[in-house]
């Protein structure tokens, strides 16, 4: 059913709504979309009028939590019932309303409860709107959440206590800080997040030795320095994500996993992409398996004298390569005989929130951006990330940096976040085609690289994935679809946490994993005989590589005749702004 949908004068609406909001310098800073927002309350005002009585009853039902609000507000003033029960809590992981005077002070409880009332029936009445499909309804309640969280009463100086108490004991300087610091985001054009003046890679981020032994137009390939006297004889190829850099797997030392992974024992190689610029907007998705994976495994083999290698692909890393086993099949390569999945996509059946962004009008109008620069800017996809954790990454640093003046905090993950790259424009349109708009992985030979058809059913070595609970990019569901898409013996396994911190998770952390050694007919049933494991899955994973890693060997070379050092780690491509 269509009627639901906004009409075409409505679509005029909307745009002019965005494009006067882009004309405002804060729209800079806050990637929101006021037309989305205000397409969405027409939606339910259409609904309204068609379902008189669902509105009434969502009304009715608010009246009444409302009224049970207020009465308990008022005991809780008069010291009648200073513990009763709220007719409305925040969830366990919304930090907005932390601060004791959110539940000692009963006015400001009573904002508090007052919002979250209003949030949760807006919200409860968009879910019950009939005549959308699912992408709709999707998109729906997005912008909704998107509008409801921006105007929480802890985004605003008179109903955030913690910022008033800040105003008295300051007189005033907060927001004389907060003044420059939001000049700062202006000028430069973003949220300053974290302290970028606290981190340098090579300084105090990926810090693990090693050589950059391969450099063509596309990679860096880094070789890491051995740390015990043996090692496995078969290396290890990380792929990381070329909209990232790649030192999210070496960030410091306690939380590096190719340092973890060197004081095991094994040998380590990683590719790091480089950042395209508008010289490279022809660059092909053939062009990445090419000048990528495979010169990478090339070089690998002749260094390390190795016949055989295991790749480890991160987000679209892996996606990459669950693409490149299926060619190397085809070619009659043999050199790969276990393969590593981290939050990887090969389904893009769901992929929760992200999908809201990603449809034939904003792939188009991606694509002429694209062609306008020869790239697509990374600012495009951090704000796309960011919105999909507004409260987190958005709200939260509009209150500390502007609201309470202060300066952000040294976080090295947040560092890394900031440190984006571009997209080359040929390769990156291929990508978003193929996949979140048509979904052609999981139809055998749809996708051809260098001429050579994609079936992923001819991935038959063995795998070890991983999906995260908490993924807002790739929900672990969609990640363990490789366990039914490959046709080798696999192994799933769920990380506390999201999407980064799940992954980047040492064992010093132990934010927990789920394992379940049983094949299941759907990831929920997987999950229903899953066990859970404190710790980290990091352990989990280095019993399963090592029986697939050869004898312990003296360590290879750094580099080779053939592919001598041109510089240490980590490299020059990474420090590319």
């Amino acid at each position: 059913m269509t009627e639901m949908r906004p009409l075409a004068d409505s679509d005029a609406w909307a745009r002019l709504i965005d494009e006067l909001w882009d004309t405002n310098p804060m729209s800079r800073l806050l990637p929101l979309s006021p037309g989305e927002v205000t397409t969405a309350f027409q939606q339910l005002w259409q609904d309204a009028l068609k379902n008189p009585s669902h509105a009434w009853n969502a009304y009715a039902e608010f009246v009444n939590q409302s009224s049970r609000m207020w009465t308990n507000a008022a005991l809780k003033l008069w010291g009648v019932a200073p513990q009763a029960e709220p007719a409305a809590k925040p969830e366990p992981a919304d930090r907005r309303f932390s601060a004791p005077d959110w539940q000692r002070n009963a006015a400001y409880d009573a904002v508090k409860q007052s919002y979250l009332l209003s949030a949760t029936a807006l919200l409860k009445s968009a879910a019950a709107l009939e005549g959308l499909d699912a992408a709709e309804q999707r998109k729906l309640q997005f912008y909704l959440r998107q509008f409801v969280d921006a105007i929480s009463p802890s985004n605003f100086l008179f109903t955030n206590p913690q910022v008033i108490h800040e105003t008295i004991e300051s007189g005033g300087q907060n927001l004389v800080n907060g003044t420059q610091h939001l000049l700062r985001d202006l000028q430069a054009g973003e949220i300053k997040m974290t302290d970028t003046q606290a981190f340098t890679p090579g300084r105090n981020l990926a810090v693990t030795p090693g050589q950059v032994v391969l450099r063509n137009q596309l990679i860096e390939l880094i070789q890491y320095a051995p740390a015990t006297d043996t090692v496995h004889s078969v290396p290890l190829l990380f792929m990381p994500p070329w909209i990232n850099k790649f030192y999210i797997l070496d960030m410091q030392p306690q939380n590096s996993l190719i340092k973890f992974l060197v004081d095991q024992g094994f040998s380590v190689f990683v590719i790091s992409w480089k950042n395209p610029d508008e010289s490279m907007e022809d660059t092909t998705f053939d062009d990445y398996l090419d000048l990528g994976p495979l010169a990478a495994l090339d070089a690998i083999k002749e260094i390390t004298g190795s016949p055989s290698v295991m790749p480890v692909g991160y987000c679209i890393g892996g996606t990459l390569l669950s693409m490149t086993l299926p060619y190397l099949a085809a070619m009659g390569d043999t050199s790969i005989k276990a393969a590593t999945f981290l939050v990887a996509l090969q389904d893009f059946t769901e992929v929760g929130d992200t999908a809201v962004f990603i449809d034939e009008p904003q792939v188009a109008f991606i694509e002429q951006k694209m062609l306008e620069r020869g790239y697509l800017e990374s600012r495009h996809m951090a704000n796309m990330f960011n919105m999909l954790r507004a409260n987190d990454l958005i709200w939260s640093n509009v209150v500390n940096n502007y609201l309470l003046g202060k300066d952000p905090p040294a976080f090295d993950l947040l560092y890394w976040n900031a440190d984006g790259t571009r997209m080359a424009r040929a390769a990156h349109s291929f990508y978003l085609r193929h996949t979140y708009l048509d979904n052609d992985l999981i139809k055998p030979n749809q996708v051809s690289l260098k001429g050579v058809p994609i079936d992923l059913g001819q991935i038959r070595q063995d795998v070890y994935a991983v999906g995260t609970e908490q993924d807002h990019i790739v929900p672990w569901r969609s990640a363990w679809r490789i366990t039914q898409l490959a046709s080798g013996e696999s192994r799933f396994v769920v990380g506390g946490s999201g999407h980064i911190a799940g992954v980047i998770n040492p064992p010093t952390k132990g934010r927990g994993y789920w394992t379940n050694p049983q094949k299941a007919a759907s990831a929920d049933e997987w999950m229903a005989g899953a066990a859970q494991h404190t710790g980290s899955w990091w352990s989990d994973w280095i019993e399963w590589l090592r029986p697939r890693s050869g004898e312990r060997v003296a360590p290879p070379s750094m580099g080779s005749a053939a592919h001598p050092p041109v510089g240490p780690a980590p490299g020059r491509y990474v420090l590319e702004r």
